[in-house]
């Protein structure tokens, strides 16, 4: 008896007052509320519930804005009539009843779902299945949204491989391509032409315009060449101003010409900037497969030495890439590398030749002009080198050297009693972009002890209509302290004597070919005469260069021209010749010096 109360009291089951049930129903619809609430706080998280026949129990807020159904919308329809793309339908309920019936898991992943527009919605999806082993199982689907993310890397990948402005291939997408068209067009044994596009003065529209034009500019170049693209061509922007363009197909002489009109053609329209029109040129060069290259970053590099020479012709050149073109670039480069070591090795030198009177052929002045005589080899000309330093940034730190030393050997021949009135020194435009070149000039003149007039500055017309405010400025001011400003060269440039009157000038100095042909050409002896004349009507001194015969120098001084500076009197010659001859120690040459 006893155990029977035992087993009574052990197992008999407490039953649970009215209110405790209660309790626990409020607990259980609060923790419900609670859940509820939390998916709805998840703005980018969309949940869905599904029972076992994959009919929606629930659809939260965010669910909503994912895929564009409202809840009492959703509630009720099918998942795979809802959200899921029509290749994907049978796999989804095969995974679904496989999870129900063998407890298969579905596994998390990124998907793509339907939006009720019929858009795809990139998503990463997770399942929770409640009840699995009961009959009334539900499946959660936990969804987020992964467009802003998708997008980030699609904008990332488009950014690696094309060019945002133009939406043309960048340079390294254009590579890969082209090696491909070219892997192609050998194959075929086919030809191709690669085309190399650089805008013509193109810094000057950004500068006068603006960026914003600039960019315009671009926009509508690139949609003008791609109206004439092929769908087998290439293109691409390279860098700011620069196009390269694949042409596969190109076999014969007259198929480059059609693709050199098609190119050209683009630019026969002005382009539209700033509410006004703007005609621009752009300079070509083309090299061509597999005659000047195999693989892409052959032919491009090609192509680009090809323009390079193109530009130098002017506006709107064209220039195919031959073998010569590439040994030149391969010279001028060991020249440049061997320049910079001569400043250093005491291998450059001024020489000196001098301007005489016309009448009395008496020492004026003399010109400096700058010599390579490399410690092994022959002797540079500076027609060859003087450019290259230009083209390379070099030119400045010769510009100093000169100055310094055309300084220093006044400074020499005045304390050893040579009396020559200046030393004129020629000043390339290159040299005066440096904004500080013209203060250097002037701080060199006082370190020697010299004088303002004691050194002349010789430039081009060209130079000077393309100055600056701020470098006319500065040559105004050394005009008016006392230095002698002449324009070199005279005739071959912009040939406005207009110009004239805007300068700070007190020479000018009349090209050699004009000298060279007027005693025979009508036309040059006309030029001469009206240089002469309005050159002395306008206070300044004329200097006829390259005079080399007796008849020559008749014709100059019957024009009352002022300095000859040529070989029929004196050719170039080094400082201590100069000094020599400055001193009396060398009896002055009558006729041409040998």
């Amino acid at each position: 008896m006893l155990w029977r109360k035992c087993r009574a009291t052990v197992f008999r089951p407490r039953q649970l007052r009215h209110d405790e049930i209660e309790q626990v129903r409020r607990q259980y619809q609060e923790s419900e509320q609670r859940f509820r609430a939390l998916l709805e706080s998840l703005p980018k998280v969309a949940v869905q519930g599904y029972d076992r026949d994959r009919r929606v129990i629930y659809w939260n807020e965010a669910s909503t804005r994912l895929y564009g159904y409202r809840a009492e919308e959703a509630e009720g329809r099918l998942l795979e009539d809802l959200i899921i793309p029509p290749p994907m339908r049978e796999a989804v309920i095969r995974a679904h009843r496989a999870w129900i019936q063998e407890g298969q898991e579905i596994p998390a992943g990124e998907l793509e779902l339907l939006h009720r527009s019929g858009d795809l919605v990139p998503v990463f999806s997770h399942h929770v299945m409640l009840g699995q082993h009961t009959e009334s199982p539900l499946m959660f689907c936990v969804d987020v949204d992964l467009s802003d993310q998708k997008r980030a890397h699609r904008e990332l990948a488009f950014a690696t491989r094309f060019d945002s402005l133009t939406q043309f291939p960048n340079r390294r997408t254009f590579e890969i391509e082209l090696d491909a068209l070219l892997e192609e067009c050998r194959r075929r044994g086919i030809g191709a032409a690669l085309l190399y596009l650089d805008i013509d003065r193109f810094v000057e529209i950004n500068d006068a315009l603006g960026y914003a034009q600039g960019d315009q500019l671009l926009v509508e170049l690139a949609h003008r060449l791609r109206h004439e693209q092929r769908a087998t061509d290439l293109m691409s922007r390279v860098s700011s101003d620069e196009f390269v363009l694949a042409f596969p197909g190109i076999e014969f002489h007259d198929d480059v010409l059609r693709l050199v009109r098609k190119v050209r053609g683009v630019f026969q329209r002005p382009f539209t900037l700033e509410g006004g029109e703007r005609m621009v040129t752009a300079s070509l060069g083309i090299s061509l497969f597999p005659e000047n290259g195999t693989a892409a970053r052959d032919l491009i590099r090609n192509a680009d030495v090809a323009k390079n020479h193109a530009k130098l012709a002017g506006r709107g050149g064209l220039q195919f890439f031959h073998q010569r073109l590439h040994d030149e670039l391969v010279y001028q480069l060991d020249l440049m590398e061997r320049l910079e070591k001569a400043l250093d090795r005491d291998e450059l030198s001024l020489w000196y030749q001098p301007q005489v009177s016309a009448v009395s052929g008496r020492i004026e002045n003399v010109e400096a002009l700058l010599r390579w005589l490399p410690a092994e080899g022959a002797a540079v000309s500076p027609a060859e080198f003087i450019p290259l330093a230009e083209q390379s940034g070099l030119i400045h730190r010769l510009g100093d050297w000169v100055v310094e030393e055309a300084c220093r050997q006044q400074a020499a021949w005045r304390a050893a009693g040579c009396l020559v009135s200046r030393i004129d020194i020629n000043v390339s435009g290159s040299q005066l972009t440096r904004p500080d070149i013209l203060e250097r000039f002037e701080a060199c003149l006082q370190a020697h002890g010299l004088a303002p007039g004691d050194i002349g500055i010789e430039l081009t017309e060209n130079v000077l209509i393309d100055a600056d405010h701020q470098i006319l400025e500065g040559l105004r001011r050394l005009y008016h302290r006392g230095v002698r400003i002449a324009i070199d060269d005279f005739g071959t440039g912009y040939s406005s004597l207009s110009y004239l009157k805007h300068f700070p000038l007190t020479a000018l100095k009349i090209d050699r070919t004009f000298v060279h042909d007027a005693p025979k050409q009508p036309e040059d002896r006309a030029i001469m005469e009206a240089a002469v004349f309005i050159g002395h009507r306008l206070g300044l001194e004329v200097v006829a260069e390259g005079v080399e015969t007796a008849e020559q120098l008749t014709l100059i001084r019957e024009m009352h021209c002022d300095l000859v500076q040529g070989y029929y009197f004196y050719r170039p010659m080094p400082a201590p010749d100069i000094e020599r001859l400055l001193l009396g120690r060398v009896t002055a040459h009558q006729g041409r010096a040998d």
